[in-house]
């Protein structure tokens, strides 16, 4: 029996190496054939990525994880920091792989190099791949109508010589294969519209087009329009693969403390009515400042809407420190008596166990910033979302669930979390939060059976004979069965 070997390569951070692991595990459990060895980028210790690649390595014997170097990226250049630090690895790339093609020289019943999957970010990484003479495959964590977005945008930028970045602030709507309908150029990714970010992103579609496919975390169901569109599309555009929703269900029960916390938030939730609770979280960096802040709090009392809102404290400006952090006291940036009015209905916490969250019978909106975990999230629990977009491809994934789909209501569709000419925060009113909570909570019975209806195609898709799982079939048809 001819055995496979994928080396994978997640970029640095627990989000896009979560997803990555769940694509793996799908490969393994489904043909005895695979195994997988990821190599590791980190630029510290972090104890929760520790603990979750130790847990993987125990439950599965064919999935195991290398740690690379660290090698410190140029401080001086932090819109680049994230390629430059993928480029300074591949030297040490090449050295694991060495490794890897050697045992498999020197032992027959050791596994052959199939191919690199490669996190969307580490394109770079293809040129290693192309020495060792094996394939390389893309693994998208965002969905299908961004990576046909991308396609356009490196055309648009590429054969037509338009500079995208002249969209901005335009009232411009661009028409694309990818989307059934046209695409207001204020919801464009920010990197498509800065001149610093756009040649990254372009060089990163140009080498999405010369992989031999591309992984992504969707299903046909939910964007079949985007996936018949690569189908149909002439020119240089790789097999695509939708093999998802690929969410990681399993919560992380080591630390005592996010123990205690989710017993403490269950334990509420469980006292709440059914659908009766609104749930604010806005992702990993998501954070707002206190005048923000102060126009949500309003916004939720004014509703009159039981709620349970993750409430992070923003990192220190000037910092590289992306992710915020939970208050010691909340009351230091809610208005005043906030707390008291609202302690019958509501509830501040900081770190939150969203799918968790989502998966109780309590909770029946979702006021999000739109990462496409979050968006499959929802969808897989049934929960309609309130779009708040922040950053990176999110305003496109509101435009994706208001528009294209019709699965949930506005707060925001075009919001940025960026800050204005004298330092101001873009603030949105509380009145306007009041009204999207409210529509929110109070959806019509329309849209709450066609999420429900898409909930179950989300599941069904990866059952055996489902949309994703003969998507996945095919996977590794092309990788296994085609080694020399």
């Amino acid at each position: 029996m001819k055995k496979a070997e994928l080396v994978f390569i997640p970029t640095t951070g627990i989000s896009h190496l979560l997803s990555s692991v769940e694509v793996a595990k799908l490969l393994v459990d489904r043909d005895e054939r695979l195994s997988i060895t990821f190599l590791i980028m980190k630029l510290s210790s972090d104890p929760k990525i520790d603990r979750f690649i130790n847990s993987v390595s125990t439950a599965c014997n064919r999935i195991r994880f290398i740690d690379l170097p660290k090698d410190e990226p140029d401080p001086n250049q932090p819109r680049k920091f994230l390629f430059s630090l993928i480029e300074a690895q591949k030297p040490h790339v090449k050295e694991e792989v060495f490794k890897l093609v050697s045992q498999s020289e020197s032992s027959p019943h050791s596994p052959s190099l199939a191919g690199f999957v490669l996190d969307m970010f580490c394109t770079s990484m293809i040129d290693v791949a192309n020495e060792f003479g094996v394939p390389s495959y893309i693994f998208l964590t965002s969905g299908a109508a961004c990576l046909g977005l991308q396609f356009y945008v490196q055309a648009l930028h590429d054969e037509q010589k338009v500079d995208p970045t002249e969209f901005k602030g335009s009232d411009a709507e661009l028409v694309m294969p990818c989307l059934a309908n046209p695409l207001p150029a204020k919801v464009l990714p920010f990197f498509m519209l800065d001149k610093e970010w756009l040649p990254l992103f372009v060089g990163l579609a140009r080498r999405f087009r010369e992989s031999k496919g591309i992984i992504i975390n969707t299903f046909e169901e939910l964007e079949s329009h985007a996936i018949d569109s690569f189908s149909k599309a002439k020119g240089n555009t790789p097999p695509v693969y939708p093999v998802g929703p690929i969410l990681n269900l399993n919560r992380d029960d080591d630390c005592d403390e996010e123990s205690d916390k989710y017993k403490d938030i269950k334990q509420w939730l469980d006292e709440q009515p059914l659908s009766s609770v609104v749930y604010l979280c806005f992702g990993s960096m998501g954070s707002f400042g206190a005048d923000q802040v102060k126009e949500i709090a309003c916004g939720l009392e004014q509703s009159g809407h039981r709620f349970l809102w993750s409430l992070r404290k923003p990192p220190p400006k000037g910092e590289m420190e992306l992710h915020p952090s939970d208050y010691t006291d909340p009351r230091d940036v809610l208005p005043e008596g906030f707390l008291d009015r609202t302690t019958n209905i509501g509830k501040i916490i900081g770190w939150a166990p969203q799918t968790d969250i989502l998966a109780h019978p309590s909770v029946g909106g979702f006021v999000s910033h739109c990462g496409w975990n979050s968006v499959l999230e929802s969808i897989w629990f049934g929960v309609p979302i309130a779009t708040w977009p922040l950053h990176a491809e999110q305003q496109l994934n509101a435009f994706m669930l208001i528009v294209e789909l019709g699965l949930g209501v506005e707060i925001k569709m075009d919001y940025r979390r960026e800050f204005n000419w004298d330092g101001s925060e873009n603030v949105i009113s509380a009145g306007e939060i009041e009204r999207g909570v409210r529509c929110l909570m109070e959806l019509c019975d329309e849209k709450r059976e066609k999420l429900k209806e898409m909930s179950g195609k989300s599941r069904k898709a990866l059952e055996n004979g489902g949309s994703s799982f003969t998507w996945l079939g095919r996977f590794i048809q092309d990788t296994v069965d085609h080694l020399p």
